[in-house]
């Protein structure tokens, strides 16, 4: 008798067919119980291999248990839909595209649409999450806590050629509240505590007129100069000036090499990158600013975060605090440059006498 039963050794066993042909030669040869007894099985199981042995290992090997029809299987017309919509956004997984896009069937069947046709990407390695702060982000204030950072563009190999051709911005500034997920974004040709400091008051300002008490806001940031100034400055520096003395709100920079400190501004970071920048072509300065703009309203109304229980930023507004004004989410993206001040035009007379090492037009204030 054989010490490990019939069925333990089919699982361990890489090429079950030659145990198979084992047991039919032995059944042959002394009887089927015989056999049973032999390999520890059923008869029924020894009858079943020697009706399929043809005198070939083949037969011996296990068929598919396959359904030979599909009843529920999805439509032509529905697969030649999902693998267009995988083509132009491919960076969008399949419970994505079944919410965003209505697709009549699982997300499963999707998936396996995107395998049989060799559309899946190689998923990144994720970071190891050591502590989720999911439920006690849920018990802060409503803009209790606000991430601002810098995003540059001039790396997306898919924006490059727009970029350089029709002068578009190099940087995106961003802005988002931790609670809801609103968000903000604005553009620049470069970072600058200047640029920073105008992206904050235009930010602080909309939230103001919308009914926040920015008092209670803490504006966090990394300690890039963009934020903190000059490391030779003594003192607060104008970014920090401004969110403190004119908003009476709290600036706040992160610890060194802190990354997960700003998680929630940086998901936004690549969420743009991967839905706006990667599979759109902007033409004009005119139509960046459309695209950006209408994404960022599809973001802070339309767009659900499965993060937050599958609810959109202006959602969890409204259930917070339904005082808020609903139009807070749509402060359009601008290029920072155009609100910088204009320079006071100096008015000099069109000729001057001059006089002794003086020159007819003098340099002052």
């Amino acid at each position: 008798m054989c010490p490990i039963p019939y069925y333990d050794m089919i699982r361990q066993s890489k090429s079950p067919e030659y145990i198979r042909l084992a047991m039919v030669q032995l059944a042959r040869e002394e009887g089927i119980k015989p056999a049973a007894r032999a390999f520890r099985m059923t008869v029924l199981t020894v009858r079943k291999w020697m009706r399929r042995y043809d005198g070939t290992l083949a037969s011996l090997r296990d068929r598919s248990r396959a359904p030979h029809s599909r009843p529920r299987r999805i439509s032509a017309q529905l697969e030649a839909r999902i693998l267009a919509l995988k083509r132009r956004l491919p960076t969008w997984g399949a419970e994505r595209l079944k919410r965003d896009f209505a697709l009549p069937c699982s997300a499963k069947a999707i998936a396996r649409v995107y395998r049989q046709h060799g559309l899946i990407r190689p998923r990144r390695r994720k970071y190891r999450v050591k502590r989720d702060l999911r439920a006690i982000k849920q018990n802060w204030l409503l803009f209790q806590q606000i991430d601002m950072d810098t995003k540059d563009l001039f790396d997306i190999p898919e924006y490059w050629p727009a970029m350089t051709s029709h002068d578009l911005p190099r940087c995106q500034y961003t802005a988002r509240d931790v609670v809801s997920g609103l968000t903000f974004i604005s553009y620049a040709q470069e970072r600058s505590l200047t640029y920073a400091t105008l992206f904050a008051d235009r930010i602080l300002a909309h939230l103001k007129d919308c009914g926040v008490d920015t008092s209670s806001v803490t504006i966090q940031t990394d300690n890039g100069c963009e934020f903190v100034g000059s490391w030779q400055q003594k003192g607060p520096g104008a970014f920090t000036r401004l969110v403190e003395n004119r908003y009476h709100a709290t600036h706040r920079t992160i610890p060194p090499a802190a990354h997960t400190y700003q998680s929630d501004v940086e998901t936004f970071h690549r969420l743009i990158e991967q839905e706006l920048f990667l599979v759109e072509s902007f033409h004009n300065r005119s139509d960046f600013l459309d695209k950006v703009c209408t994404y960022q309203l599809f973001f802070n109304y339309a767009r659900t975060n499965s993060y937050k229980h599958y609810q959109t930023p202006i959602s969890i507004i409204r259930q917070r605090n339904p005082a808020i004004n609903p139009a807070i989410g749509m402060l359009q993206p601008i290029f920072l440059e155009s609100i910088l001040p204009k320079p006071h035009a100096l008015t000099l007379p069109t000729s001057h006498p001059g006089g002794y090492d003086v020159p007819s037009l003098v340099y002052h204030d």
